[in-house]
C-alpha cells in the first residue's frame, strides 16, 4: 500500500453530516488532487460554545455511515477521544505523526477566515498545513489560501430547523445519517 502523500483535513462539528459537506470534499479532493479527504467531527468547537451539539459518538456514527461507501474519503474520531476543546493544532500534530511526509491540506470555511489569527499556536499551524478555504457561495475574495467553491445552499442549522419543525431532510443529508438522526429523535427541540 502506497503511503497517503496528500491529505484534506476536514474538521466541523457536523451536527449533522449533509450532503454540502460531501459535495465540498469531493470538489476539494479532485480539484487538488488529494489522495485521501478525512472528515473529523469535533468534540467541543472552541468556537461554537453557545449551542452544545449532538452526543459525539452519534455526529462520528452518521459521518462514519455518510462516508463509508465513498471512494477517497475516510473519517477520525481523534477529537472525540481527546478531552476539552478540540483545537486544530492538536488534530494537525496527530495526523502529522501519522502520516510522515504527507502534504497535510486543512479546510477551513470562509467565516473563520476573520478570526484565524486568533486560533491557539497559529503560527505552527500554519507551519504544518496549506490552509484551504471552504466556500459554498463562491463569494469569497481574493487572499492568500487556495479556495474550493461550489454554490451549495445547505446548512447544519437549516437542517436542524427543518427536523424540529417536523420537515423532512430528505436530499439533504445522506439516508444513511437520517437513519441515525430519526432513530436517536435528534434535533427535534432545537
Amino acid at each position: 500500500m502506497n503511503p497517503l502523500r496528500k491529505i484534506g483535513l476536514f474538521g466541523g462539528s457536523f451536527d449533522p453530516i449533509h450532503h454540502g459537506h460531501l459535495i465540498l470534499g469531493r470538489e476539494a479532493l479532485e480539484s487538488l488532487g488529494l489522495d485521501r479527504v478525512i472528515f473529523i467531527p469535533n468534540g467541543i468547537s472552541p468556537h461554537k460554545l453557545a449551542r452544545p451539539p449532538a452526543p459525539a459518538e452519534l455526529r462520528c456514527r452518521m459521518v462514519e455511515a455518510a462516508v463509508r461507501d465513498e471512494e477517497g474519503f475516510d473519517w477520525d474520531d481523534c477529537e472525540i477521544r481527546r478531552p476539552g476543546p478540540s483545537f486544530a493544532i492538536d488534530t494537525v500534530r496527530e495526523m502529522a505523526a501519522r502520516h510522515p511526509g504527507a502534504g497535510l491540506y486543512f479546510f477551513i470555511g470562509e467565516d473563520n477566515l476573520a478570526s484565524l489569527h486568533t486560533w491557539k499556536d497559529i503560527a505552527e499551524l500554519r507551519a504544518l498545513v496549506s490552509f484551504v478555504v471552504m466556500s459554498r457561495g463562491c463569494g469569497v475574495p481574493h487572499q492568500e489560501f487556495p479556495v474550493v467553491c461550489k454554490p451549495v445552499d445547505i446548512s447544519s442549522t437549516e437542517i436542524r430547523n427543518r427536523i424540529a419543525r417536523g420537515l423532512s431532510v430528505r436530499y439533504l443529508v445522506p439516508e444513511a445519517a437520517c437513519e441515525i438522526i430519526s432513530q436517536h429523535r435528534l434535533y427535534r427541540n432545537d
